[in-house]
């Protein structure tokens, strides 16, 4: 067989911060893609994990006021990943023998 499956979860999956549900259903969504692709990579399936930091999109104009404004001053001036940076293409237009298992990538600035 042949494929590639391509989870987008996050950083903070990894490197928990105080934010109990969106850390934990990274965490897992991490977890869940590593076990998968353990289960399918012998059939020539490829799981890869992509798990950016800090990323400007509309999900923080979603987030309740005070997790809002502790992710702004975490952050502080930090210049954040803009969705192009990701590097899904990078993982899936490697060879079939090779598979990018977790790709992390930050803003230079994020600590």
């Amino acid at each position: 067989g042949s494929g590639h499956i391509v989870v987008v979860s996050s950083s903070t999956g990894r490197y928990i911060h105080p934010s109990v549900v969106y850390s934990g259903t990274k965490h897992a969504a991490s977890a869940m893609a590593e076990s998968l692709r353990r289960e399918i990579g012998k059939d020539g399936i490829r799981v890869t994990v992509i798990e950016p930091g800090a990323v400007r999109t509309e999900f923080t104009a979603n987030m309740r006021d005070d997790v809002r404004l502790a992710v702004e001053k975490r952050l502080g001036n930090v210049e954040q990943l803009e969705s192009e940076d990701i590097a899904m293409l990078y993982a899936v237009s490697q060879p079939p023998r090779v598979n990018v298992n977790i790709l992390t990538l930050y803003p230079t600035q994020q600590a």
